[in-house]
């Protein structure tokens, strides 16, 4: 009898349990439930009540001594994972049923996959995030291109362990760019493939502040990151205005959509506030 594959979800988080609650919530709804899920609480707010909210899960709770940011807290959970892959995800992301048992079929012949994406602007209402606008991002894979623009998106992202022990871990020096690094340094020596359905959901607010963020702050980090990689010079514009580049425009691909716009509702949601309607 063939073993089912474990998937290692690893999850930084700090002071943010509703909408962690969400993501817990998406991941109980997966189709494919063979998962170590390892919430990584950067010296938050407790969390250990989500092991209690889904007792079905596995669920590891790590708690940091001192706060020492997201990079960090993903390497702390790199020494937990003991999945056959390993997937990564932001806290306040969500993953629709599918995500899980799609990737790992992608994944067959390379050595990371990553999806596409949903970014959606939303309210709250009873303590639950329902989405006011969609924005559909999905991009053509092309590495030359990437490394002018990432349309890498981590979360959802599922590899094998094998990338870590060449490249070693993720680089707490690469603060705001991470994730752009991670994947430029495993696209130099695995095969990485887009995989066009847009599967994951990317939660923002305040027309996408969060994901501008302080350009000069960013400043340091994007020439840090060019300077490592051998870039040249990077463009920091605010988020959405790099997609109306025509170099960006050009890559914009067709893709699966398989949200239908309802929220997730967490446990905690419903335990709080008696919440009737659910995605």
């Amino acid at each position: 009898m063939n073993r089912q594959p474990l998937i290692s979800v690893i999850i930084p988080t700090y002071n943010r349990l509703d909408v962690l609650a969400e993501l817990i919530e998406s991941l109980w709804r997966q189709t494919y439930r063979h998962l170590q899920i390892i919430v990584v609480n950067d010296n938050g707010e407790p969390v250990d009540e989500l092991k209690e909210l889904y007792p079905e899960l596995d669920l590891t709770v790590v708690d940091m001594d001192s706060n020492l940011k997201h990079v960090h807290a993903r390497n702390r959970g790199l020494e937990l994972a003991r999945g056959d892959y390993i997937m990564l995800c932001d806290d306040d992301d969500l993953l629709l049923p599918s995500h899980v048992e799609r990737m790992l079929h992608e994944i067959e012949d390379c050595d990371l996959v990553y999806p596409d994406v949903e970014i959606f602007d939303y309210t709250v209402v009873n303590g639950v995030r329902r989405a006011t606008k969609r924005f559909v991002f999905a991009y053509e894979h092309d590495f030359a291109a990437m490394r002018r623009f990432s349309t890498f998106f981590s979360s959802g992202c599922m590899y094998r362990p094998e990338l870590h022990e060449r490249l070693g871990p993720f680089d707490p020096e690469m603060y705001h760019y991470w994730d752009w690094d991670f994947y430029l340094r495993a696209a130099e020596q695995f095969r990485v493939k887009r995989v066009p359905a847009a599967s994951a959901l990317y939660a923002f607010a305040d027309s996408g502040n969060n994901m501008s963020g302080n350009l000069e702050d960013m400043r340091p980090y994007l020439d840090k990151l060019s300077a490592k990689h051998g870039l040249g010079e990077l463009p920091t514009k605010n988020f959405f205005l790099l997609l109306e580049e025509p170099e960006v425009k050009a890559r914009r691909a067709e893709t699966e959509l398989l949200w239908n716009g309802e929220p997730v509702v967490s446990r905690r949601a419903k335990q709080a506030g008696g919440v009737s309607k659910e995605a």
